[in-house]
């Protein structure tokens, strides 16, 4: 457990192949099901402050306690996502904690007072599912994502938790669509 952010909830993988990647997660691993976005933008998304129009692929699954997100980057706007591939890097590339909408900016104070900066940041599902990513990062796979846990976001998780608690291996990959993005 982290001091300042709490329990780990998520874990992050970026992918070359996101079909690749849930077939092994579900096949080989046997985690799952994973619920898949096949193409997405992140509201009001910035890139060190700018604007940029990223795409992801992302898939989620639950392994006990800790979800499972993978990402596929679709297109090559700038993301942390593009820097951690071009590096040569595959694989985990960020933990995730989660914190409701009334300590979300208590928290993201916090982590910019410990000297923890945004390089990331936009918004999920709805524009108050806000998100950040910060770029202190020690070596590959450590980015920490801040994630602001609203009702509709909180849904959804729970959805991919349900899930997993006694899935036989059948419908290993579910396509969604969230908020009326695809």
């Amino acid at each position: 457990m982290s001091a300042l952010f709490g329990p780990i909830r998520q874990m992050g993988y970026v992918v070359p192949d996101i079909h690749a990647a849930m077939r092994h997660w579900t096949e080989v691993l046997r985690v799952g099901p994973f619920f898949h976005l096949p193409e997405t933008q992140i509201i009001d998304f910035r890139y060190r402050g700018k604007p940029s129009d990223m795409r992801i692929s992302a898939g989620f699954a639950q392994c006990g306690p800790v979800q499972i997100e993978l990402i596929q980057q679709l297109n090559d706007a700038p993301s942390m996502y593009r820097d951690f591939t071009a590096a040569g890097h595959t694989g985990l590339q960020h933990i995730a904690f989660w914190v409701d909408e009334q300590g979300f900016d208590d928290m993201l104070a916090k982590a910019e007072t410990a000297g923890f900066r945004v390089a990331m940041s936009g918004a999920s599902v709805e524009p108050a599912g806000r998100l950040v990513y910060f770029e202190q990062e020690a070596h590959p796979g450590t980015v920490v994502e801040l994630s602001c846990l609203t009702a509709a976001k909180r849904k959804v998780f729970d959805m991919v938790a349900d899930a997993a608690v006694d899935w036989d291996g059948r419908d290993p990959i579910r396509t969604i669509t969230l908020g009326g993005h695809r």
